[in-house]
């Protein structure tokens, strides 16, 4: 689970290293064919000892170091997408048919594969996923202290407004077991309240000319809400301009109309076309440390900072400098008229536990028990993923890199997937198939397809972040200083915060600042001045090149900065590690800074390129163009649905 005491995880850190040192050399799939080696699944820890996920000892979540997009799970991908393949005659066909393979077993995935069983109870379904562990980014990461269970999210986070869920998705997740509404009582909203605290900044010397921490009113949201947020004695604590200051106090304040002369639906334009950093230097005219402070405020949500997000979404979000603007809001846009659902519908370990009862669903005796409270803490059987004998059947570490008609697309009657396992090459056949994988890489894997159709598949670019978890020795450090999260935008980490205080079946959450308990810490690489998809493409270059020691470093360094003031010393009271490197993070979501602002929805890149080809249909959160669990459940129902019909046009 990384180390105590500074220690580097070494495999990912030769890893790690040879990739730093060779993508400075040489092009990236270059570097990265050379890093691979000729067996890449064996990078995977697990494998590299000979645990294979028919071997009892095979439990992935306890894993730590190195996970997301783990060492091993995208190298093959890599090879296939750069044209340097496996000749035919070292394909295995292992004879195995079945009515539907599914690539990709994250949420959308797994959806599919119940739809489909769904409607066809006898029907036999593989599938067939990259990584060491089902759910995608849906991601399990276990730690212990002593005998006690701390579970964190490596990736998707929770059920957000599920009332807001179509019915397909209110259907699945009531036919799974859970019940959204016993959330109120699993989660203890008075609980930050209770322990008085609040949200904080953090100024790093770095960038601000040294080291503050600044904690907010209680109760209160810090900087999302400028308003409520900035009162007089906090902004003149802040290491900033005194100018900085003054124009703080005006955004805050001020009932500004800065385009007078413009129209409201014109305002509204040029705002959506106009950078919040842009609107904060050329219109409002702050001092740069306001933008500073202001920069990294959206990474947790688009990726990027206000540099690429439009003046009209921050305004959206709640950004200050908008009073004395009266913008005309879209038709049917705007304030959402149906009252808010608090953010509280969260297992331990983040939608892991959806992935985890729809395995359930699929093969109960993969993960045994009847509920959604009993699901956060028993042990998944790997074992019983992968069995001949299953309808359903989760075949894991095995990265796709072909599915082509067997014979005319238009006229085959069968889909031959080939994936690899352990160095080597496999095929199996499906009457049809479901590519529930990320959309961008579909064009590699179906070279068949139309070129306009690749083209929208590829349009997409996903958004790359890092999730990571940090077992501490306990919280006390943090009921010193009087915060749960922590915004630092100039910081390696731009937010941190405690775990979400949810109790839920037998799991219990660390309640007294004694308790040893989880913290979440949140990057998102950027490259400020470039556009969105440039800076998610740069990003993704930084994960790949860099070794779990620098994120260990950077761990220990921040938190012992933002919280000497409580008596934290990064090496006593640092347990453990879990970096989920995500280089293809969120699914693309239309930035209309960059996007045009008359498209019709038919014409979105995302709906072109999930159109059915022949047998194959195309599902995940990328084909809807949103990064949301409903997203992934609704594109898997309506891939299982163009299954149906080209199976039922077929007979």
């Amino acid at each position: 689970m990384g180390a105590k005491d500074g220690g580097i995880d070494r495999r990912d850190f030769l890893n790690g290293a040879a990739v730093a040192i060779g993508a400075s050399l040489c092009p990236f799939h270059e570097a990265f064919a050379q890093e691979a080696g000729p067996d890449a699944s064996a990078l995977d820890p697990l494998l590299a000892e000979g645990i294979t996920q028919n071997d009892a000892r095979y439990y992935p979540p306890a894993l730590g170091g190195m996970r997301g997009s783990h060492p091993g799970s995208f190298e093959n991908a890599h090879r296939a997408r750069d044209g340097r393949g496996w000749p035919p005659d070292a394909v295995e066909d292992t004879g195995e048919s079945y009515d539907l393979v599914v690539v990709g077993g994250g949420i959308s995935g797994l959806s599919a594969a119940y739809f489909f069983r769904k409607q066809n109870p006898n029907a036999r379904v593989l599938i067939l996923d990259n990584h060491d562990d089902f759910g995608g980014h849906a991601k399990r990461n276990e730690f212990h202290a002593g005998n006690r269970l701390l579970l964190g999210y490596g990736g998707t986070q929770s059920i957000e407004a599920p009332g807001r869920y179509s019915d397909v998705a209110k259907g699945l997740l009531r036919d799974i077991g859970i019940d959204v509404r016993r959330f109120y009582k699993y989660y203890d909203q008075n609980f930050y309240h209770a322990h008085k605290l609040t949200p904080a900044i953090f100024f790093d010397r770095e960038t601000f000319g040294r080291d503050r921490l600044l904690v907010g009113r209680e109760g209160e949201i810090p900087l999302a809400n400028l308003e409520s947020f900035m009162d007089a004695k906090l902004i003149a604590a802040m290491p900033i301009a005194e100018a900085a200051r003054a124009d703080l106090v005006r955004l805050r304040d001020g009932a500004v109309d800065y385009m007078r002369g413009l129209s409201p639906e014109e305002k509204r334009a040029r705002l959506t076309k106009t950078s919040y950093r842009d609107f904060l230097l050329q219109h409002v005219k702050v001092h740069p440390d306001v933008v500073k402070i202001f920069q990294k405020m959206p990474h947790d949500l688009y990726c990027v900072g206000i540099d690429a997000v439009s003046a009209n979404t921050c305004r959206q979000e709640g950004f200050p400098g908008f009073k004395g603007m009266h913008v005309q809001e879209r038709r049917g846009g705007g304030a959402q008229a149906e009252e808010e659902e608090p953010y509280i519908f969260h297992f331990p370990d983040g939608n892991a536990s959806v992935a985890r009862l729809l395995v359930r669903a699929l093969l109960p005796d993969a993960v045994p028990g009847n509920s959604m409270e009993d699901v956060v803490t028993v042990k998944a059987d790997y074992t019983r993923l992968d069995r001949p004998g299953n309808g359903a059947r989760i075949r894991l570490n095995s990265t796709v890199i072909s599915a082509r008609h067997a014979g005319d697309p238009g006229t085959a009657r069968a889909v031959d997937v080939t994936y690899v396992l352990s160095g080597k090459p496999y095929k199996v056949r499906g009457a049809a198939c479901v590519m529930a994988c990320y959309n961008c890489m579909v064009p590699y894997l179906c070279p068949e397809m139309p070129d306009t159709q690749k083209e929208a598949l590829a349009y997409a670019v996903k958004e790359p972040l890092v999730y990571t978890n940090v077992q501490l020795r306990n919280w006390e450090a943090f009921q010193k200083l009087g915060t749960n999260a922590i915004y630092a935008p100039g910081s390696y980490f731009s937010d941190i915060t405690l775990d979400f205080p949810v109790s839920l079946g037998r799991y219990q959450f660390p309640a007294s600042p004694q308790e040893p308990c989880l913290i979440h810490m949140l990057r998102t690489p950027c490259s400020p001045g470039l556009t969105a998809k440039e800076q998610y493409r740069a990003g993704r270059w930084e994960l790949y090149a860099t070794p779990f020691a620098t994120f260990e470093q950077n761990v220990h360094d921040q938190l012992g900065r933002m919280l000497k003031g409580g008596g934290f010393d990064p090496a006593k009271d640092i347990e453990a590690i879990t970096v989920n490197r995500w280089p293809h993070g969120y699914a693309y979501e239309y930035n209309p800074l960059f996007e045009p602002l008359d498209r019709p929805a038919s014409e979105r890149p995302c709906v072109i390129g999930r159109r059915p080809f022949g047998r194959i249909a195309i599902a995940n959160s990328d084909s809807d163009g949103r990064a949301y669990t409903n997203a992934a459940i609704d594109q898997g129902w309506r891939a299982v649905n163009e299954v149906a019909a080209i199976l039922a046009a077929a007979r």
